[in-house]
Parts: C-alpha cells; sequence; structure tokens
C-alpha cells in the first residue's frame, strides 16, 4: 500500500498547530546538557499521548519505537537533541526561557518538537507501511563528550539495529520552506585545546624582574596560527580558534599564570593527529624559549560528520518529491562540529538543515546567540519532511 505526498502534507499541516505550541513549551523551559530532566519527561509523555511507550537510556535520553507491518523487514532512526545552552535570552517574546542564563540557542527544541511530530504523522500511517521507525532523544550534543556517543555505548543502534539514521538541524541562513543536502564529507571534528602558560609574576612595573606569561601568551596565540597557515594542506579544511584566555592579574600585577582555551577543527584524521602533536611541540618550545613553560591538554572530541550517498541520495530524492526542486539546495562544507557524526560512523546516514530563517521578520540571527529564533512555519516542513524521507528509506 502506497503513502501519497498528499496524505502527508495533510497530516502535517494538521499536526503543525500542535508541534509549535509542543516546540514552544520545549523552548521556554530549557535545561543543560545533560540535566534535562524535565524535558525528557515532557517528551515521555507526548509520545504516550500519541500511543507509543518510550524507555529511558543514557539518564535522560529516550528511545521509542513505531512497528509497521512486517516490523522485522528493515528499521531506520529518527534522531533529535533536547538540551540547550548557556546563554541569556534576549528575544521578547511569549516563550521567552523561564530558566535564567539557559536558552535554546541551537534550536534543539525545534529538532525535538520535530521528531515529536514527525512520529505522531507515522503512529497515525503505521498501518500503512512496513518495517519499523526507531525514534531517538539524546541529551548532552552540546557538550563533550556528547549524548550520541553514550546513547551508542549503552546500545540504541542494537535491538533493533537501524539500517540507517536521519537527523536534521535548523539552518539560519535558508529561508523556512527550503532545506540543503550535502552527500560525503560535511562537518568538521571538534577538539578541545586547554593551555596554562606559567611564568613568574610580579609588579608590572619591574617586568625584568618577572617571566610574564601574559606576553608569552600573547607571542603563543599569533605562532599556533601557522599550524594552519604554513602545515595545512589547501585541500584539507582547518580551524584553530581561542576563545578563552584567563590571566588573573592587574593593571600593576602580572599573574603567576595564564590559562588558555580554544579548539581545533577539521577534516581529515591523519591530520588530526599530527596537528596535535605540533600543537603541542610549538606551544611546549616557544614557552622555554621564553623562560616560562606550560601545561597542555588537547581532548579528542567529535570525529568529522560524513553524510553517506545512497541514504542521503534517497532522502534529498525525497525532499524533491516533497518540496519541489527550487526549495532543496547544496550545502557547502561547514566547519562546525555535531555529535551526530557519532552515528555516522556506525551507521549509513544522512545529517540535512532545515530552513528557519525569515528575512520579513527579522529571524536571521545565527545560532548560539541570545537572539536566535525561528520561523515556525519551518515546523510543518520539518514534520512532514522527515515522515517522508523516513518513508522513502523504509521502501529504498
Amino acid at each position: 500500500m502506497s503513502i501519497s505526498t498528499d496524505k502527508v502534507k495533510e497530516l502535517a499541516k494538521a499536526y503543525a498547530p500542535e508541534t509549535v505550541q509542543v516546540r514552544r513549551h520545549i523552548h521556554a523551559n530549557p535545561e543543560l546538557s545533560f540535566e534535562e530532566h524535565n524535558t525528557s519527561a515532557y517528551v515521555k509523555q507526548v509520545l504516550q499521548g500519541y500511543g507509543i511507550e518510550a524507555e529511558s537510556m543514557a539518564n535522560t535520553g529516550l528511545v521509542a519505537l513505531i512497528k509497521g507491518r512486517n516490523p522485522e523487514k528493515k528499521t531506520i532512526a529518527l534522531r533529535a537533541d533536547m538540551d540547550a545552552l548557556p546563554i541569556v535570552e534576549a528575544n521578547e517574546v511569549e516563550y521567552k526561557s523561564k530558566n535564567e542564563g539557559v536558552m535554546h540557542a541551537c534550536g534543539h527544541d525545534v529538532h525535538t518538537a520535530s521528531v515529536l511530530g514527525t512520529a505522531r504523522i507515522l503512529q497515525e500511517l503505521r498501518d500503512e507501511f512496513e518495517g519499523t521507525i526507531k525514534l531517538v532523544f539524546q541529551p548532552g550534543e552540546e557538550k563533550f563528550p556528547g549524548g550520541a556517543s553514550i546513547m551508542i555505548k549503552e546500545g540504541v543502534l542494537q535491538n533493533p539495529a537501524p539500517e540507517s539514521i536521519i537527523g536534521q538541524h535548523v539552518f539560519p541562513l535558508l529561508p523556512a520552506g527550503k532545506v540543503g543536502f550535502r552527500s560525503g564529507m560535511y562537518m568538521a571534528s571538534a577538539d578541545e585545546i586547554y593551555i596554562t602558560v606559567k611564568g613568574k609574576g610580579g609588579h608590572a612595573a619591574i617586568p625584568e624582574m618577572n617571566i610574564d606569561p601574559v606576553l608569552i601568551t600573547s607571542h603563543l596565540i599569533v605562532a599556533l596560527q601557522q599550524i594552519v597557515s604554513r602545515h595545512a594542506s589547501p585541500k584539507v579544511p582547518t580551524v584553530l580558534s581561542f576563545g578563552k584566555v584567563e590571566a588573573k592579574g592587574a593593571t600593576n600585577v602580572i599573574p603567576n599564570e595564564v590559562r588558555l582555551e580554544g579548539t581545533f577543527r577539521t577534516m581529515n584524521e591523519e591530520w588530526r593527529r599530527e596537528a596535535h602533536q605540533k600543537i603541542k611541540k610549538l606551544a611546549e618550545s616557544l614557552c622555554e624559549s621564553m623562560g616560562g613553560s606550560c601545561d597542555i591538554d588537547i581532548k579528542n572530541g567529535y570525529p568529522f560528520l560524513q553524510n553517506d550517498p545512497t541514504v542521503t541520495g534517497t532522502a534529498r530524492a525525497a525532499a524533491e518529491v516533497y518540496l519541489g526542486e527550487d526549495n532543496v539546495v547544496d550545502l557547502d562544507l561547514w566547519m562546525g562540529a555535531e555529535d551526530f557524526s557519532y552515528y555516522t560512523q556506525q551507521v549509513p546516514a544522512c545529517f540535512y538543515r532545515l530552513g528557519t530563517r525569515n528575512e520579513e521578520r527579522g529571524i536571521t540571527s545565527g545560532v548560539h546567540t541570545p537572539t536566535f529564533d525561528v520561523d515556525e512555519a519551518a515546523v510543518e516542513t520539518g514534520i512532514g519532511l522527515m515522515a517522508w524521507i523516513a518513508l522513502q528509506e523504509l521502501n529504498a
């Protein structure tokens, strides 16, 4: 029995208003990574209202199944992340965050609501398709080591094992109603760098009596950029950035040490390992040459995200049928990182982007900013398209 796009669009239109309210509830009640207790309970309650039972995993994560006819035939997974960020929301909207200093500034409220709306559509259609849909609601995408890695360790890709997994992420650079795909390599690996530069503090008026770690750190930040500009191949996208420098001195006080935190991102595993060694060697030798020393710790973060060509091809073709070719665009390589990458290392996967921009309404802010918001018209697109893609993947 085949299901038409008209049927899915009809259901998406019918369920979009309620899904928007679900999104607003989640947005107004954000929780930080690995603290999503109330969000998890709410998602479980919503699923139960749709007649879908969910089981807990990874403390605040959830997994649930929608079984169609002949459920053993094929299983595919749909993933959502539930955590928010430590950001004070600046939007003056009725669904503004009630938790001061915590905000859904990366769209995970949309991701979770979208998979819930998709689940409602697929649950209604379960007698009309063959196979099983596994719903994955994971914690901690924004925080190392990533909730996806924990979910995988606890068996989310087993019993039943999905043959593919689909993920969707908001994209404020793309207008609502459009989506983007990229086959193959898409997002970078992301490692965390922690450096403590040690010197000898003292009075700022007599620098000759001190070993100034602030001065050493300033040289170090500039010198480390050579790792990218002089060692990275132009064919391998690479980023090295430092976002936190902490020197607890004063206008007239040189501190004993300076703490430096940053990120290293690339799309080649061999170069990733080589670069780590170069960063360590350069940091240690430069600090020593200036009379100081350093402790350096590089934490391996998320791997690169690579979309499976076959799964992505099926998903993109489905999107072109559902939305029209004009509303499906090609994505460029993206130096951002995502813990969905862990799934892509284990199972054929497709991670695509959902347009949420609306310039006329001023909805243009990027993710991880206090003014980030979405055009909620994207919710209807999101739930209908993901349901349609899921159905096409089951038939692939």
